[in-house]
């Protein structure tokens, strides 16, 4: 089963040695189940000393139990600032990759728990847990992956979807207006012939006709005089 716990037994001890008792009453706190009262007599000792490395990490603790994540990290943030040289570095860094599991900051609780078992390489719940977060790092950058994936399909769809759609509205574009110049061509080809009267055009007709009647009895003529017998002499 993952082991999510926070440690508390080293840093409390070393707030013993400093003589805080602000510190002592907020474990008695602490281990009675009373986190919220605990932060209150670990944030008693901060009044009297912003560098106490034990009240910083034992509000990350209380804040931690309260589900105040983001509160909880940031504590042991300030830890890792004030303390040079922090006295059980397997523990705070054990606890800094449980408060990251809590957000699902996975990066984070790889590097807490790597950190952690460079101290103590012995460490099972810390081995456990470094695997675990290494696993749901490499979910999400694939599920990362993976939407980038999706979204970059989505995109192309989209970009040819629109190219098409753009060429075919050119394409009826071209065909209107290739429409429209016929139409205007066939109009100004109209306008242009003469308009004739039904009379005229009758009378033309006429014309016409008596033409090809005169043209015909010419060639009526003409042949009848080219199949003539011919005079002959003896």
């Amino acid at each position: 089963m993952l082991s999510v716990c926070l440690l508390i037994g080293s840093l409390s001890d070393a707030a013993a040695q400093t003589d805080k008792r602000e510190v002592r009453r907020g474990n008695r706190r602490f281990n009675d189940g009373e986190y919220s009262a605990a932060q209150v007599e670990y944030m008693k000792a901060l009044a009297k000393d912003s560098s106490s490395v034990a009240a910083n990490y034992n509000i990350a603790n209380s804040l931690f139990r309260q589900k105040d994540f983001d509160s909880a990290a940031k504590a042991l943030e300030r830890v890792e600032e004030i303390a040079a040289g922090i006295e059980d570095a397997a523990s705070f860094y054990y606890n800094q990759g449980a408060v990251a599991i809590a957000q699902q900051n996975w990066q984070k609780a790889v590097d807490a728990f790597a950190k952690s078992l460079l101290v103590n390489p012995d460490d099972l719940d810390a081995k456990e847990n470094y695997i675990y977060a290494k696993k749901m790092l490499q979910n999400q950058q694939q599920n990362q992956d993976q939407n980038q994936d999706q979204n970059q399909d989505q995109n192309q769809d989209q970009n040819q979807d629109q190219q098409q759609d753009q060429n075919q509205d050119q394409q009826q574009d071209q065909q209107q207006d290739q429409n429209q110049d016929q139409q205007q061509q066939d109009q100004n080809q109209e306008q242009d012939q003469p308009q004739i009267s039904p009379q005229a055009a009758q009378q033309m007709l006429q014309a016409i006709q008596a033409k090809e009647n005169e043209t015909q009895e010419k060639v009526r003529k003409a042949k009848a005089a080219a199949t003539r017998p011919r005079d002959k002499n003896w």
